[in-house]
């Protein structure tokens, strides 16, 4: 295979062969300012939302249902785009296909639709999306399943994040500029810590008030077996 053929994307390994690849044509700025606009948009519009009913949501839960609006827009919208354009994204140049071609950069994987990103993103992007945005309404409208819904979601994220990490690692992180500031460190390692971090602190809150819920529960049915 000629190099130059090979090469003429800015992916790694650098022999990599995308032979539809077209260059972005917008910057990098433009890229990472939509989609930290948009996400910060959710973020503001659910905790006025959540503001209405502060006697119930505290600043905590408050910044938890923030969390599962944003999820549910990255999920549906920008992941669900993947999931449905994964064969044509190097070549095409609508915006959200640019920012996947960005994200390449840190994870070429994407960009020569690796079977295990295009399972775990449609997974992700149909199930993980639609149930983040059911955990929004389940908690603006305190329903029972809540915690539940929380636990589930949040399970699924952080199971997929460890699958996307250590299948990478096993392929000697090959799909990426190994220490690269943004591209590897960035790109590949915080934003997708993010979604360990954060499900891992949620499991434990929802595992606190599944607890507590199953305590209630069992303590009320022992009183009344000994009433009878």
């Amino acid at each position: 295979m000629d190099s130059s053929e090979a090469s003429h994307h800015p992916y790694w390994p650098r022999d990599l062969s995308i032979p539809t690849y077209v260059a972005n044509d917008r910057s990098m700025s433009e890229i990472l300012v939509f989609l930290f606009s948009v996400s910060g948009l959710f973020m503001l519009v659910t905790w006025l939302i959540t503001g209405q009913a502060t006697s119930r949501l505290g600043a905590w839960r408050r910044l938890a249902v923030c969390w599962f609006a944003v999820c549910g827009f990255i999920h549906c919208v920008i992941e669900g785009w993947f999931s449905l354009y994964y064969d044509i994204i190097p070549g095409d140049q609508r915006f959200l296909s640019q920012l996947w071609k960005e994200y390449c950069k840190g994870d070429s994987r994407y960009a020569i639709a690796d079977n295990f990103t295009v399972c775990m993103e449609t997974v992700t992007a149909w199930l993980w999306g639609p149930f983040s945005f059911w955990a929004v309404y389940a908690f603006l409208t305190n329903k029972p399943y809540r915690f539940l819904l929380q636990l589930i979601i949040s399970v699924g994220q952080a199971y997929g994040a460890v699958l996307y990490f250590f299948t990478e690692h096993r392929d000697g992180y090959a799909h990426s500029e190994l220490g690269h500031p943004i591209y590897f460190w960035f790109y590949f390692v915080f934003m997708n810590t993010l979604w360990i971090v954060i499900p891992l602190a949620l499991i434990l809150d929802a595992w606190k008030h599944l607890s507590a819920a199953q305590r209630q529960t069992d303590s009320t049915k022992s009183q009344k077996n000994k009433k009878n």
